[in-house]
Formats: C-alpha cells, structure tokens, sequence
C-alpha cells in the first residue's frame, strides 16, 4: 500500500520518542532529522521534506510541548497537523457550475491514467444522481476513442465523439451536445504525450479558451515520484489547474508526489485512484490521508465505502435476525458476499487503527472468502437453514463436494457458533441488546463477523 515505508519510518521514529518520557531539543532535533530522511526516501520533494520537518522542530522545542506530561504524544499531534497542512487543511470539492453543465478537463502525461479516471469520475457522479457524460477529445493515441466507449460502457455513462475532428471543435460540440441532452456535467479525456512539448500545450490551452471548464484537474500517477512535482508545476504554469487526481496510491509506490504537489503548485488534491475498478476512485480528504501515513487508520473512510457498496437492505434483515438469534449459513453466505464486495480484505483492514502499517505483515489469504462459499454452497438448502443437522458423514459429503478438508468445515460452522453465542450474549440483556441494535444500525450497514474477518 501507499506510505508503507513511509508510515512504517515515521513509527519507528516516534516510538524512540516515547520511550524518552521527558524530551531534550536534542531529541525533537535528532527525530526530525529522522522524519525528513523518512520523507526523502517516500520521494518528497527536497524544499518541501525541509520546510515540513522545519516548522514541527519550531513548534515541538515550545514550552507547551517540552513541560507536557505527554512530549512524545504532544510531538506527534504536531505532526499530524503539519501533515493535514502539507497536504490542504480543507477538503477540496468540485465546483459545480451555477448554469449546466459544469465542464471538468482532465490533463495529463500519456499513461498517467486519464481515459480510465475520465470513466471513474463519470461513475463517480452518476452515484451522486448527476448525469454526466465523457468526451473524446484525444484523437491521436491509437485506440483512445475506443477505449474510452469500452470504459464508458462499463461505467454506464455516454461517450461524445465525432472521430478525428479537431479536439477544440470536439469540445465545444460537445458542450451543445450536453445542454440538449440534459447531461450535467462534461468530462473532457484530453491527449497525453509521452513527454511534455509545445504542441500539446498550446492545444489544451485553445480547448480551455473555447469551453472555460469549470474545473481542470491534472492526472498524475503516483509511481513517478520526484518526476510527478516537475510535472505539475509545469501543467499549472501552462494551465494554471484548478486540482490533481492522484492514481495508484493503492500500488507499491513511496507516495511522495501527494506531499509534495499542493505545496509545490499550490493546487488541491482532489480525488486519489485507489485501485483498478472503475469504483476505486475516492474524494482525498487530507486529514484522512495523515491518519493513514501515521497508523491512525481512516475509519470514515471505511464507513462511508460500506455505506455505497454493502446491500443496506440485506444488511438490515441480517442485523434482525442476529439480533433474534437466528443467522444461519444463508445469511453467513450473504455476509461473505457483502464483504467481497467491499474490496480485498488486506484493503479494509489498512483503514483500521493502529493496523494501517501492520497489514502487509499479517497472514491474511483473500482466496478463504471463495473458499468459505464453496462450503456453504455444498450444502443443502435445509443444511444451510438448519445447520445443527450437520453431522460428520454430512461434514464429509460438504467437504468433498468443496473440495476442502474437514478442518475447514468445522472450523466455519463453529465460527457461525461463535456469532450466535455472541447474539445471545448481547440479546438477554436488554441494556446490551440496544446497545447492539444501535451499534449495528450505525455500521454503515456491516454488521461484525463472528470470529473475525475470514483469512486471518
């Protein structure tokens, strides 16, 4: 994931701290000198690692920090603050234009990721109950035009393109197209080069000057480190940009392009590619992103996926049902499903405190989820609603139909003991069981596996 070394450097750092109790400026000094390496080596641009690491020194040495019963954790908030800064104190979102539609232009590099994130924007504001619609204004990369239609497919949402026309003409057609169509909102997938020249410049600026979009972000892929500053500073120089959307941050990659590009361009980083489905794509929060890089975790961010992806209803009558005490293997089924659904287990664990940077470590095996299934579905519909009936020669028969050992059929029907054990718990105490109906309600709709997540 993004920021593991990173995250995992910064840890080390201030766990020395706290092991100090009292600090010296000595030792503020020797851990931001620490800290700025750390920044360094996750590609953060050079003036930018100094400036940060500066203005924690300044205000960690102060009396507030140094008399403090708590130095290190006092060290630490600081840190946060200075990183929610780095990055934009304020979530940034698009503006909307007063009269439809609000045009957004997408630039950048070839390969940087626009065409697929033109898709995921588009699916991003059809869940907003927006109507949005993708442009192909690049019309020189072989096969462009058509991969956008292939993704824009995919994403449900209509491309415009009127073949190798001028992209200005493109763009401007596209914006009558719009009104007359009621599509809200305009995504232009402009051309990338391999490099930057002249030539794609002056384009997009002739496209800027004939439609006035609203909004012009600027597509960087995270894996180019230091290179990914250059780019930016040159693109709003050009341009002058109105935000950046940051792809594979899900990628092994040092992530240093999304500290350092708001303070190099002064521009926010709007939206960030979190992976390669067409949903992966999440609105940056920046003081999410520093609970992520500090091992706090990023449990909102959390909620609010379960709250698009998970099956409210399902998630409803299973939360009833446990609360009366009757889950059985149909609802355990239901819930592997919803959480499949959610992503690779590794991804929701990394968003929970204290194990963002302690996931990739964790003997986690994301193909237990399908194997779990294939046990439930070898069972019969009265074995499945009814699993007290599941005695050993039955176990044998679910196991080879599975193609799974025994061990593993048991381990899953006493996981589902271990759940209704715990509803029973909770639901003969009255206190405890709306307790419990609270909790569950307020889950985003998902509700807690018995025994953990499957695959640790």
């Amino acid at each position: 994931m993004a920021f593991e070394s990173l995250s995992d450097k910064l840890t080390n750092s201030f766990k020395r701290l706290k092991n100090k109790g009292k600090l010296t400026e000595a030792d503020v000094k020797e851990a931001m000198r620490e800290v700025r390496l750390a920044l360094l080596e996750a590609d953060v641009n050079f003036k930018v690692a100094k400036d940060f690491t500066n203005k924690v020194t300044e205000r960690a040495i102060g009396a507030d920090v140094m008399e403090s019963l708590t130095p290190a954790q006092m060290v630490i908030k600081i840190v946060n603050e200075e990183l929610v800064n780095l990055m934009g104190e304020d979530d940034s979102r698009i503006e909307y234009a007063s009269k439809p539609p609000t045009v957004i232009m997408l630039c950048g590099l070839q390969g940087a990721g626009k065409t697929t994130h033109a898709a995921k924007l588009g699916k991003y504001f059809t869940a907003q109950n927006h109507r949005p619609m993708l442009v192909a204004c690049d019309i020189y990369r072989p096969a462009a035009i058509e991969q956008l239609k292939v993704v824009g497919a995919k994403a449900e949402v209509p491309v415009f393109e009127m073949g190798t026309e001028s992209p200005v003409k493109i763009a401007k057609e596209s914006i009558k197209y719009a009104r007359d169509h009621g599509n809200d909102i305009v995504i232009l997938d402009t051309a990338g080069r391999l490099h930057i020249d002249e030539q794609l410049m002056q384009e997009l600026r002739d496209i800027k000057a004939e439609v006035s979009p609203d909004e012009i972000l600027l597509t960087i892929d995270s894996m180019t480190g230091q290179d990914a500053v250059n780019v930016a500073k040159t693109f709003n120089e050009a341009l002058d940009i109105s935000g950046v959307i940051l792809t594979k941050l899900d990628g092994d990659t040092r992530g240093g392009a999304a500290l350092s590009v708001r303070a190099v361009t002064g521009r926010p980083i709007k939206f960030s590619g979190t992976g390669e489905k067409l949903e992966d794509l999440e609105a940056f929060h920046p003081d999410r992103m520093a609970s992520r890089i500090l091992g706090m975790g990023d449990v909102l961010t959390l909620i609010e996926e379960a709250e698009q992806k998970l099956d409210a209803k399902k998630a409803e009558e299973l939360a009833e049902k446990m609360l009366k005490n009757k889950m059985d293997f149909n609802d355990m089924l239901d819930q592997l499903d919803q959480v499949r659904n959610m992503g690779p287990i590794k991804g929701i664990l990394s968003k929970l405190p204290g194990l963002g940077n302690k996931v990739d470590d964790m003997d986690i095996n994301e193909r237990v989820l399908d194997w779990n299934r294939a046990i439930i579905l070898s069972m019969t519909p009265e074995e499945r609603s009814h699993p007290g009936k599941l005695n050993p020669s039955r176990k044998r028969r679910i196991a080879a139909g599975s193609g799974r050992p025994v061990e593993e059929v048991n381990r899953l029907i006493k996981q589902l003991e271990q759940t209704q054990k715990m509803m029973r718990q909770f639901t003969s105490n009255s206190k405890k069981g709306k307790q419990l109906r609270k909790m569950l309600s307020g889950n985003g709709g998902m509700p807690p596996m018995g025994g953990g997540f499957p695959g640790m």
